[in-house]
Order: C-alpha cells, then sequence, then structure tokens
C-alpha cells in the first residue's frame, strides 16, 4: 500500500503494510526505503525498527525520520504498535515487544523482494518508544546489532507516580491502570515487566551496542536521574565494559530527537 510521499525532495518512498498484532487485533506499519529501492533493485539493506512514543501514531512517528533512510541507505519500519488494551499507549506491554521483534520478518513477509542484512537490524526510538526499544534489547538482543533510546522511561512504577505532576496526569494514571492492570502497588509485577531498569542486568549483558540520550530538564520524563540516569549507573556498575554509551544535556522532552537523530545515526554506523 503505497503512501504520500511527504519527506524532503522525495528522496524517500513509503509502502504501507498490515499485520496481525499479539492480540489479533490487525495493525498497520510503514516501511521507509531510498526511492531508488524496490523489486528491481533490492541488495541487502539495513533495517531500523522505530516504536512510536506516547499518543504518537506510526504515521507522525515515521516523519521525524525524513530524508534519512535515504541518505544512510537503510529500511525503517514504523508500526502502530499495540497495548494489552491500547494502541497509542502500549507503554511496553509484553505483546508488543514480541511484535516489534517480529517486524523484520513481517515486513519480509508483506514484501518478499526486501532483502534484509540480518547483522544490521537496530532500534531506535524517543521517549515510550525509547522504552519499547530498551525492552526489545532485553528480550531479544540477538536480533540487534544496535540500539538509540532517547528520553525513555525505565520505571514504570515511578512513571505512575510521576504522572499526576503532568497536565492531564490523573488521566494518564487510569489509562495506565486500564492498560497495565491496575496501580503498580497492586500490580508490581506487570509493572516491573514493563521497566527496562528491572531488566537492566539482561540489557548490560546482551552486547547489544547501546546509545542513552536524556536531559535534565525533561518536563515530561520527570528526574530522568532516577530513569534513564539510573539505568546507565546500573549497568555501568554490572558490567563496567558494557558497550553502552550516555548523552546527557539539558533540552525540552523529545527535542534532542529531532535534532541528533543524525549524530545518533552516525555513532551506530548507519550514516556514512
Amino acid at each position: 500500500m503505497p503512501v504520500p510521499d511527504h519527506t524532503p525532495a522525495g528522496l524517500v518512498k513509503i509502502l504501507g503494510f498490515a499485520y496481525r498484532a499479539h492480540n489479533g487485533a490487525e495493525r498497520l506499519a510503514f516501511l521507509v526505503l531510498p526511492r531508488w529501492y524496490g523489486p528491481r533493485r533490492h541488495p541487502p539493506i539495513p533495517l531500523v525498527i522505530s516504536p512510536h512514543g506516547r499518543g504518537v501514531g506510526a504515521v507522525q512517528n515515521m516523519l521525524l525520520w525524513g530524508s534519512l533512510p535515504a541518505r544512510g541507505r537503510f529500511a525503517l519500519v514504523s508500526p502502530e504498535g499495540q497495548g494489552r488494551r491500547l494502541v497509542l499507549f502500549s507503554w511496553g506491554d509484553p505483546g508488543q515487544i514480541a511484535d516489534l521483534a517480529r517486524m523484520p520478518q513481517l515486513a519480509r513477509r508483506a514484501f518478499p523482494w526486501l532483502r534484509i542484512e540480518r547483522r544490521r537490524i537496530y532500534a531506535v526510538g524517543e521517549s515510550m518508544g525509547g522504552q519499547e526499544t530498551l525492552l526489545l534489547v532485553a528480550h531479544d538482543p540477538r536480533l540487534l546489532a544496535g540500539a538509540a533510546a532517547f528520553d525513555a522511561p525505565t520505571n514504570m512504577d515511578l512513571r505512575y507516580r510521576d504522572f499526576r505532576l503532568l497536565r492531564r496526569g490523573l488521566r494518564l494514571q487510569r489509562l495506565a491502570r486500564f492498560e497495565i492492570g491496575g496501580p503498580p502497588w497492586l500490580s508490581p509485577r506487570h509493572y516491573a515487566e514493563r521497566s527496562p531498569l528491572a531488566l537492566a542486568r539482561r540489557i548490560a549483558l546482551s552486547g547489544v551496542a547501546l546509545e542513552l540520550w536524556w536531559s535534565r530538564d525533561d518536563r515530561v520524563v520527570t528526574d530522568q536521574a532516577a530513569q534513564s540516569g539510573l539505568l546507565y549507573r546500573t549497568i555501568e556498575r554490572l558490567r563496567p565494559h558494557a558497550p553502552v554509551r550516555r548523552f546527557v544535556g539539558r533540552w525540552a522532552h523529545g527535542a534532542e530527537f529531532r535534532r541528533c537523530l543524525p549524530e545518533a545515526l552516525e555513532r551506530l554506523g548507519l550514516l556514512l
């Protein structure tokens, strides 16, 4: 299913495809390719899986990438995602993480001419998408050559409690209870399985080249020192030589993803 190309100079093509989510629902994903790539010219190409942020759809997430897939000669897949009960608020549901791991297979099933470099599959996301990127590293490290998480929450228990500091925070808490199955004090296991911090040992031992970007001035994922910052320190303690790098600054939530995504991709070897 072709999608109108709104990226600069028409350097990429966007193809949509349907897939069956873990709960049986039919969802959409969008595959972004360099304009020249297609059935007649299809060399092996790296693939980036990009889960969307909270409340942001797959199309909006995809458009943030602009012409980068053409510049880096890689494919990008941006799925709609699907939580246990919600769509735009999946918050690292285990079924959603399993769906992300299936994206290379699903994209190839939809487009048999697509040839993916199996050793060059990456995950990159921001905010909730960064959270799900980290969970994918924890659960499927052999799938990934590298990953980058921007402004990611890593502790869903703390995240739930900090929602009250945000505009419409009570609504977010209601949505979290609906999606996850209750508040954290009644469902601690369910919150832990959606928390990269609880899986820090797996991430530390994964061997996946990982970039953690976070801001001291984040007003959405508040107290990042106790979120991405604590995850980094825990990984460093568990495995001092883990291939994990931190990038810390003072930017508004999500701003660095839009500004420094090319730098992150370059560090992963996806941009020359």
